[in-house]
């Protein structure tokens, strides 16, 4: 190799080796280049465990690209996602107490169990490009094996890949990708070769409603019902969303007081007006209330000290099924083919980071992740899926949709206490931003979820300006548009502002978004003409 390299594995004897040579008792790599394209391939002689992978590459290091804006792609859906200098931090959880982050398991929405967050650096997965002075490209083509971890150097601007192949058993004979991708000294024939690497599918555009951001759980059949008649045929989904469970993780329990009659007459009413009748579950998850937790604590994933596998503190805390136990993967297939049956025709699928929270033997992380997707694509052969809470290079290709942010916040940044917390937490300040940012992936991984859009005087703590920036945004940059509105409380302004933004997302096209410090300018072409707006990331309006 002709950059720097180590390797770092565990013998069948147990012992730890790291080396920088291509070749030693136990392992050889063999290094293919094409073009852009660098392949890196083990091959063990014994059985062999993998413990890390990482190339300090030469070709990018240097000072002269210290004032570029980076963009490294965010471990999961929610993690936030946007360019920044190298002088602007990431946040961390290292300074809130200890306590706080046990007792709440904030760090369990991403990576922070297991990357060594350093204020030093800047990080993110799979994607990476950089603008300016120094235009680099970068993607990974090895999600199926191993996470690719690019990390910046604040100081330096040098960049290091880690493969995260943590966790991987080869066995003697085997072969291994360590690590596949593609790295290009231009910005845009980087973004050319993407696109052609990932071709654009054929995504219809969803226009929707989900009773999310309004009612939260407190959701019931009358409501439903009463938002469900305000629709118009402009609108194409109706989802019910959280909150229709008795306890989530006990699916096939609709809670009684809420639905008397059960879902099977709203599925009717919503396919009476042409709709497509949407449902959201967690299915890898149940919380600690649930009578799937109590009676079945054997289906749960645990860890190598035999502690449960919290993943958040969301309902009654909630915890990691066993994505390994057969019996798991019956019921999860048994609920989801309930709904299916029932007629639902769109299935939201959240909190997808607990297929690979856990380790599990012998895989890595992303591997873990490529099974547990690969598994809810089985489940629903002929149904709309959108994944929630994931990990995107994963959901690539099994996926139609796909969230790329966080929750959108009733207030534009939330509460302030929480904006010290962890990088996935609701935030409408930063879906947005993700929303433009990650937009290079909409129609070619998944069509891209923006999360909701909402124009409702009532429950709601955003400025007019920010509703109309979020919503144009959201229409602009999305496969899905979606509101948590009941529709029909809306005045003449909030009809006719969703009424351009439905016309901006079914013909306009976006031709480039450029940050300018703390602003974006982005332009798209609309009814054969070219227009300009300057969204302000810091007051969530245009300017």
């Amino acid at each position: 190799m002709k950059d720097a390299f180590l390797l770092t594995y565990r013998a069948r004897n147990g012992a730890v080796f790291s080396t920088d040579q291509t070749e030693t008792e136990s392992v050889s790599l063999a290094v293919e280049e094409v073009g852009a394209r660098r392949k890196i391939v083990l091959t063990a002689k014994a059985d062999v465990t993998l413990l890390g992978f990482e190339e300090t590459l030469a070709s990018l290091s240097g000072e002269e690209g210290k004032n570029d804006l980076f963009f490294l792609n965010g471990y999961q859906s929610w993690t936030d996602s946007f360019e920044r200098t190298l002088s602007e931090k990431e946040k961390s959880l290292k300074k809130v107490p200890k306590i706080v982050v046990d007792t709440f398991a904030f760090d369990r929405y991403g990576d922070y169990t297991f990357y060594p967050y350093d204020q030093g650096k800047l990080h993110g997965y799979d994607l990476f490009y950089e603008k300016g002075a120094r235009p680099r490209f970068l993607f990974n083509e090895n999600a199926e094996n191993a996470y690719l971890v690019i990390e910046a150097e604040r100081e330096s601007g040098k960049i290091l890949l880690r493969s995260d192949v943590q966790g991987a058993l080869v066995r003697a004979g085997e072969s291994f990708t360590v690590a596949n991708y593609s790295l290009f000294e231009s910005f845009e024939d980087g973004l050319a070769a993407f696109n052609e690497r990932y071709p654009m599918r054929k995504i219809e555009k969803i226009f929707g409603y989900t009773s999310w951001y309004n009612y939260y759980q407190n959701v019931n059949e009358e409501i439903l019902l009463r938002d469900l008649d305000a629709l118009d045929d402009t609108f194409d989904l109706f989802q019910i969303d959280d909150g229709f469970e008795t306890k989530v993780g006990d699916w096939l329990s609709v809670d009684p007081d809420k639905f008397p009659n059960g879902l099977t007459p709203i599925v009717e009413t919503i396919h009476s007006r042409g709709l497509k009748a949407g449902l959201w579950l967690a299915p890898f998850v149940a919380e600690a209330e649930s009578d799937l937790f109590k009676e079945r604590k054997d289906w749960f994933k645990k860890d190598e000290r035999g502690m449960l596998i919290k993943c958040g503190s969301n309902w009654s805390g909630f915890y990691a099924l066993d994505l390994e136990n057969a019996e798991v993967l019956a019921y999860i297939e048994k609920c989801l083919k309930h709904y299916s049956d029932m007629g639902f025709d769109f299935f939201k699928l959240d909190f997808l980071y607990a297929a690979n929270l856990p380790s599990y033997e012998g895989k890595t992380r992303s591997q873990a992740a490529e099974s547990a997707y690969r598994f809810l694509r089985k489940c629903l052969p002929d149904r709309l899926i959108l994944g929630c809470g994931a990990t995107l290079s994963n959901a690539a290709g099994k996926f139609e949709y796909m969230r790329v942010g966080p929750d959108v916040s009733l207030s534009f940044d939330d509460a302030f206490y929480m904006r010290f917390f962890h990088r996935e937490r609701p935030s409408t300040k930063t879906t947005v931003q993700n929303t433009i940012y990650r937009s290079f992936l909409n129609g070619r991984f998944f069509g891209n979820d923006p999360d909701v859009f909402l124009l409702r005087d009532e429950n709601l703590k955003l400025k007019e300006k920010t509703k109309t920036a979020l919503l144009t945004i959201n229409a602009l940059f999305g496969s899905v548009l979606m509101t948590s509105d009941n529709v029909k409380t809306y005045g003449e302004a909030a009809k006719e502002k969703m009424k351009k933004a439905f016309e901006l997302f079914r013909h306009a096209s976006v031709h480039s978004f450029e940050r300018k410090g703390k602003r974006i300018l982005i332009r798209y072409e609309a009814d054969g003409k070219a227009h300009e707006i300057v969204y302000d990331k810091e007051r969530g309006e245009f300017i």
